[in-house]
């Protein structure tokens, strides 16, 4: 059968699509004591967004050298924003991290899983992929804006990608941003499941 999906598409396409952002509920964890609010409820999610976030390096031809700044994990209606440089990488999210009965969907995530482990020892288990996932769908494009564009007919913003994810303080646009990359991750995935 026919996939549903387009295999491509172009920039000029994507502009045209509706811009979206996550509409539901964002919790900032900037302080170790929080989590145990946020622990009962992360613990109930069967399946999570999933993307981080990293001060980017200008330096010409530098691999980055910041840390991980930021964890997001997305359900439908909460993005739980933890800040790492803050909180580092505490039990609670390392648990999840290696939960293989918590689905955890994200994009391009080899390049997510040695900086974590920098910040805390962890055995990844229960990610999907979704670069390899939508091959599946015949589509070839992988990335998350235009794997956004092609199974959600939406587009998302990247303007925040290059913003300062140490700053202390982040910008509603920043947290807006950092929100929706997770949760496009899961709209993403229960699309294409959808479709099976």
């Amino acid at each position: 059968m026919a996939s549903p999906f387009l295999s491509h598409i172009e920039k000029e396409a994507i502009a045209e699509l509706p811009l979206r952002a996550f509409e539901g509920r964002i919790v900032m964890i900037d302080r170790l004591h929080q989590l145990a609010s946020i622990e009962p409820e992360l613990r109930k999610a069967r399946v999570l967004g999933f993307d981080t976030e990293t001060k980017p390096s200008f330096k010409k031809g530098a691999h980055n050298q910041h840390t991980v700044a930021l964890l997001q994990l997305a359900t439908e209606s909460t993005a739980y924003l933890f800040r790492l440089h803050q909180v580092g990488l505490p039990p609670l999210i390392r648990e999840v991290l290696s939960n293989p009965e918590v689905i955890k969907v994200g994009v391009a995530l080899s390049n997510d899983f040695t900086p974590l482990q920098k910040l805390g020892k962890f055995e990844p288990s229960g990610f999907i992929d979704l670069q390899s996932f939508s091959n599946q769908f015949g589509i070839e494009d992988s990335g998350l804006k235009k794997l956004a564009a092609i199974v959600l007919q939406i587009r998302i913003s990247k303007n925040q990608q290059l913003s300062n994810w140490e700053d202390a303080h982040l910008s509603e646009a920043q947290q807006l941003y950092a929100a929706t990359d997770a949760w496009v991750c899961l709209a993403i995935y229960q699309k294409l499941l959808a479709t099976r």
